[in-house]
């Protein structure tokens, strides 16, 4: 199933299709479920907060929602946003009570792997994407959409209405900000 079809679904079940939500849901669960399984890549089996709690909580956030959905794009950059919450959320619950001691630098993979482990650095990439947005709300929405979204360059450029070079060109800058940012 197309992109656009996911839109028809998403704008017929806003007119009351009970029948799209079904159809909806089986198919950007799977889709969730993927971009979380990334995030959670070459994780201890036994973490504290699984990718299966993170799509359910993220998941019934959306639909629990009154969103007037644009399109494909627009659900998962809101969906990229609700996990990137609750996966802050989660760390602030585990307890970073010693911020900046030990501070580490963060990698700066296609993924944020999460763990509680990192829920420092989870929280410090959260705060520097705030700090960003203050300077550049658009970068700081790319790499949400990259990090916590797992949104192809394709699927970005798409939801951002970007051009794949300034999309690449705005993504490049980003990286290199957030890198600097959060090195010690």
């Amino acid at each position: 199933m197309a992109g656009d079809d996911i839109t028809i679904l998403l704008r017929q079940w806003a007119d009351g299709d009970t029948d799209s939500l079904d159809r909806l849901t089986a198919r950007v669960y799977d889709e969730l479920r993927g971009i979380a399984l990334q995030i959670f890549r070459g994780e201890r089996a036994d973490h504290t907060l699984q990718a299966t709690a993170l799509v359910n909580e993220a998941y019934a956030r959306l639909i629990g929602s009154d969103i007037d959905w644009q399109d494909r794009g627009h659900f998962f950059s809101l969906a990229a946003r609700l996990m990137r919450r609750i996966l802050v959320d989660h760390a602030n619950a585990h307890g970073a009570a010693k911020r900046g001691s030990g501070v580490k630098p963060l990698p700066l993979d296609d993924v944020i792997v999460v763990s509680p482990e990192l829920g420092e650095e989870v929280l410090d990439l959260h705060e520097a994407l705030n700090e960003l947005a203050e300077h550049d709300e658009r970068k700081a929405h790319i790499l949400e959409l990259n990090y916590f979204g797992g949104l192809t360059y394709a699927d970005m450029a798409k939801a951002l209405n970007l051009s794949s070079s300034t999309l690449d060109r705005e993504i490049r800058f980003a990286k290199a900000w957030l890198k600097s940012r959060l090195s010690p």
